[in-house]
C-alpha cells in the first residue's frame, strides 16, 4: 500500500471527528440510496444500487469511532481489515476479523460493525452482481469450492444457503496485494482505473476461491451440476442456445430444466441468458466500430426495441453513449 493512500485514509475525515466527540453513529449515505420497499419488508435499511451511481464498484473507508447499526445491501460487499481488527455481527453470528483478513457479504446479508479506533482500518470494497461475468463462474466451476456455490445461489432471502464467507490472513498475501491495488487505483483515480480495478475485482475473485480452506470431499448436488452445465452452454453458445435445445440435449423435461435453473442460479434462464448476450454486446459496442444494429444480430437478440430497453436497464445508458464514453 502506497503511503500516500495510507495517510489518507488514516486522517480523520469530518463525520469521524463528530462520531469522536458525540461516539454516536452519523449517516453519511443520502436518504435516496435506500431501498424503502425492501426494508419495510425486511425490517432492516437496505442499501440500494442507487449508491453506485455512475460507478461500477464502490470502494470507501468505513467511518470509525461508532458502531455501525444493522443493515444490508441489494449488491455484494468485500470488507478488508486494512489495519487493526474490528467486530462484526454478521447474520446473528460473531465475526472477529484481525488485519488482512477479508469478509465477502452475499446481497441481503444482515450486518453490523462494531467500534474502530484510531488505529483500525476497514475497507469496503461494494460490487453488483453483474461485475462478475460468466466467463469466471464458469471458469471456477472446476474447483468444487464453497465460493463458487456463493456466488452460483447468491440471493435475497433466507433460502441463499450460504450468506457470507471469511478469509483468513494467514498464507493470503496475494489477496491482500490485489486489494491494496484496487483501493490504490481507486484514490488515485489515474487513466483507465475503472477498467483495471474491473480486471482486478475479477482476479480477486480468482486468488479467494484458491485460497479458500474448505473441505472438498463435498460434491455438487445433480441438480447444480446441471445448472453449471447451462450456464456453460449460455457462456459458450449465448448466441444460439435456448432452453428447448437444452432441454433436447440433456433429454429433460423444458419446464423441468426451466425450474431448476431458477432455484440453482437465482435467476431464469432467459434473464440470465439475456444478460450474457448484454454483457457481450457492450464488449463489441465499446471495442469495436461495428453498427450496433449489428452487435445485436451478433449477440443472438432478435428485437431491437427490446435490446435497447435492456442495455439501458442494465448499463444505464444508451449504448451510443457508452460507445461515446469509453472512447472518450
Amino acid at each position: 500500500m502506497l503511503d500516500t493512500i495510507l495517510n489518507t485514509l488514516m486522517k480523520p475525515t469530518k463525520l469521524e471527528k463528530e462520531q469522536l466527540k458525540s461516539l454516536e453513529f452519523h449517516n453519511d449515505l443520502p436518504i435516496d440510496v435506500y431501498d424503502t420497499t425492501l426494508s419495510e419488508q425486511e425490517k432492516t435499511p437496505i442499501i440500494s444500487d442507487a449508491l453506485f451511481k455512475n460507478k461500477s464498484i464502490y470502494v470507501s473507508k468505513h467511518n470509525r469511532y461508532a458502531p455501525y447499526p444493522t443493515h444490508a445491501h441489494t449488491f455484494l460487499e468485500i470488507n478488508y481489515m486494512l489495519r487493526g481488527s474490528c467486530d462484526e455481527v454478521v447474520e446473528g453470528q460473531q465475526i472477529h476479523l484481525e488485519q488482512g483478513d477479508v469478509l465477502l457479504l452475499d446481497v441481503g446479508c444482515k450486518h453490523s460493525v462494531g467500534y474502530l479506533g484510531t488505529n483500525d482500518l476497514l475497507i469496503n470494497v461494494l460490487f453488483r452482481d453483474k461485475e462478475i461475468n460468466l466467463d469466471l463462474l464458469s471458469d471456477l466451476r472446476s474447483s468444487k469450492s464453497v465460493l463458487y456455490e456463493f456466488l452460483l445461489n447468491r440471493r435475497i432471502g433466507d433460502d441463499s444457503p450460504i450468506h457470507y464467507l471469511v478469509f483468513g490472513h494467514e498464507d493470503e498475501s496475494e489477496v491482500q496485494e490485489t486489494l491494496d491495488r484496487i483501493i490504490e487505483e481507486y484514490y488515485l483515480q489515474r487513466d483507465f482505473a475503472d477498467t483495471i480495478i474491473s480486471s482486478y475485482l475479477s482476479i480477486l475473485i480468482a486468488q479467494l476461491v484458491r485460497n479458500y480452506k474448505v473441505d472438498m470431499n463435498k460434491p455438487m448436488s445433480k441438480s447444480q451440476e446441471i445448472a453449471v452445465q447451462m450456464l456453460k452452454e449460455i457462456n459458450g453458445n449465448y448466441k444460439d442456445t435456448s432452453l428447448e435445445k437444452l432441454s433436447a440435449k440433456y433429454d429433460y423435461n423444458r419446464n423441468y430444466l426451466s425450474n431448476l435453473f431458477k432455484k440453482e442460479v437465482g435467476d431464469t434462464f432467459s434473464n440470465v441468458l439475456t444478460k450474457q448476450r448484454l454483457i457481450n454486446a457492450n464488449i463489441l459496442i465499446k471495442s469495436t466500430t461495428l453498427p450496433v444494429s449489428k452487435i445485436i444480430k451478433e449477440v443472438g437478440i432478435k428485437n431491437r426495441t427490446f435490446f435497447y430497453k435492456k442495455y439501458i436497464s442494465y448499463y444505464k445508458m444508451a449504448p451510443g453513449s457508452s460507445r461515446k464514453e469509453n472512447s472518450n
